[in-house]
């Protein structure tokens, strides 16, 4: 059964947005089945988010993040989860902003701080990068690469992002015979700021406002492409803008992301589905 009156905050990271459940002194229960985070994360009838995160405790971290899409997928890393879960644990006293610290996550250990303000993690290095991926551009596109940060990522280069058909085909890509899991995918072109991006999001199958790791995997492929440098500003769909900065040592790459991270409010669970027939 799910326990009315179970606390939650709604939380945004540039747009991707996300309900975040305490988990480390009462287990998630029932919240963590299907059904009920499919009912939690419906827009409309439920909170409405993105995904569902669990914050657990850790004997080898500041805590513990586990993140399901609002399918119920489990996603192994979702970067602008992990910066609000930075936030979150700021808010609850978990960690101080005055130094780093570890998350724990399912695709491994991240490194987290605040700078200037906004929390920055360190992904794992990254060792997978294809410069040239095997789909045939369409019209528009001008280089695709796949990158992947903890989750996979097709990176596309187009024209003008904003004439992308990123649903149609992001789902075409996002299903590819070459992918054994799929992948998110990723548009990005440039503009007189920062580069411009849009992601069509595996496990919430659709276009998100934004995408942490998807900004990460796009620098990094940008990065190989020559088309820019070690430090890359990308502004998603909801306007804000992902940072993201890289370096190379013993033949990885350490790229870190900073962003949003910002809690729109405190709820309870009360009736996800309904009473009547």
């Amino acid at each position: 059964m799910i326990k009315t009156g179970r606390p939650f905050f709604k939380m945004t990271g540039s747009g991707n947005d996300f309900v975040f459940v305490d988990a480390r002194a009462e287990p998630p229960g029932d919240l963590e089945k299907i059904e009920t985070i499919q009912a939690v994360c419906a827009r409309g009838s439920g909170v409405g988010a993105d995904g569902i995160v669990f914050l657990r405790n850790d004997e080898s971290a500041a805590l513990r993040i586990r993140y399901l899409n609002s399918d119920g997928s489990l996603a192994a890393l979702c970067g602008n989860a992990t910066l609000c879960a930075s936030r979150l644990a700021a808010e609850l006293g978990i960690v101080g902003q005055d130094r780093d610290f570890t998350i724990a996550t399912d695709s491994g250990p991240v490194t987290a701080r605040f700078r200037d303000g906004l929390p920055e993690i360190d992904l794992q290095p990254v060792t997978e990068l294809l410069e040239c991926f095997q789909a045939e551009p369409a019209e528009g596109e001008l280089r695709i690469g796949f990158a992947l940060v903890g989750v996979p990522h097709v990176v596309v280069l187009c024209e003008d992002v904003s004439r992308a058909p990123v649903v149609d085909r992001g789902r075409r890509l996002r299903h590819h015979e070459k992918l054994a899991h799929g992948a998110n995918v990723n548009f990005v072109s440039r503009s007189s700021g920062p580069w411009r991006i849009r992601t069509y999001e595996r496990g919430v199958e659709a276009e998100t406002l934004a995408c942490g790791t998807g900004a990460v995997a796009s620098a990094l492929m940008l990065a190989a492409w020559d088309e820019a440098e070690d430090r890359a500003e990308l502004e998603t769909k909801s306007g804000r803008v992902l940072r993201v900065r890289h370096h190379r040592a013993g033949g990885k790459l350490f790229p870190s992301l900073s962003g949003e991270a910002r809690i729109v409010f405190r709820g309870e669970i009360a009736e996800l589905f309904s009473t009547t027939s």
